[in-house]
């Protein structure tokens, strides 16, 4: 079974839901570790894309760096 590509603002507002479940402060023991695991799981997911969007941005204005230094000589 392959996971479904979650969006980077889907995770986020389930992570939210999650941790406003948690501070709530009244869910069983067993639901409390099961949606830690969760929100450790979406933590991961947002972390992993938001590194990966750097690595684009970085690699997009270095890009463009030479393209700019090339038209000015």
């Amino acid at each position: 079974m392959t996971k479904k590509e979650i969006l980077f603002d889907e995770a986020m507002l389930q992570l939210e839901n999650i941790v406003r479940q948690l501070e709530q402060g009244d869910v069983p023991l067993e639901s409390a570790i099961e949606l830690y695991q969760k929100g450790m799981e979406l933590s991961k997911v947002c972390s992993d894309k938001l590194q990966k969007a750097e690595k684009q941005l970085v690699t997009f204005i270095d890009e463009n760096k030479e393209d700019v230094g090339a038209d000015n000589e």
